[in-house]
């Protein structure tokens, strides 16, 4: 280890280091989804949730599917829809253990972003669930978000990633697939078993 290495240890040095944010930005939250969040919500259809267990353990789970996926059931209240995964249920985990949770919604070609902070909870409520379908098939299981505070986020990380220009997109070959990674990182995996699996479960599982 660099023992010679500087780190932020306290708040005030944090804070003195970057300065106040401006009154704009410290008045830009707010604690409900009015028409421009309930708009980029309806034109979402990508979200990355937020969690962390009791212990302090966090995970930033994706989530995705049409756009306007996540329904906004009234100005402080979304259900996000938990589609078939591969079982870990991290995130509800944590939701149990801690119900706080960020959200961060993104639009394909936008690069501001919507965040969402607030209290989550599972829900198997039929009737709350069952607008969500897709091809018939009803989710086990939903997120419900009690909305805390809900805030535009500006382009900067987007303009600076370039997220959405064509040109920045790789060839997906230049990287193995995702069965030959997993196989080199788990000693004894076919890689052409779990290839077959995974190809099996995106033409089968979606729903």
């Amino acid at each position: 280890m660099d023992d010679t290495r500087l780190t932020i240890s306290n708040a005030d040095d944090l804070r003195s280091l970057y300065g106040e944010p401006s009154d704009l930005v410290k008045r830009k939250a707010i604690a409900k989804l009015d028409k421009h969040c309930r708009a980029f919500i309806a034109a979402s259809p990508f979200l990355v949730v937020a969690s962390a267990g009791a212990d302090g353990s966090a995970d930033a789970s994706p989530r995705g599917d049409g756009p306007g996926f996540v329904a906004v059931l009234d100005d402080a209240t979304l259900l996000i829809p938990d589609r078939p995964g591969n079982k870990r249920i991290d995130t509800m985990e944590n939701i149990l253990e801690n119900p706080h949770v960020g959200l961060i919604f993104f639009v394909p070609g936008m690069n501001e972003t919507l965040r969402v902070n607030g209290w989550a909870e599972i829900t198997t409520e039929q009737a709350l669930l069952e607008p969500l379908a897709v091809n018939r098939k009803v989710p086990q299981a939903g997120i419900l978000v009690r909305v805390e505070e809900a805030y535009l986020h500006c382009a900067k990380a987007l303009i600076r990633s370039k997220l959405w220009d064509p040109e920045t997109q790789i060839d997906r070959k230049t990287f193995p697939t995702l069965g030959q990674m997993i196989a080199d990182q788990i000693e004894g995996v076919d890689a052409e078993t779990v290839e077959e699996r995974i190809q099996e479960s995106y033409a089968r599982r979606l729903y």
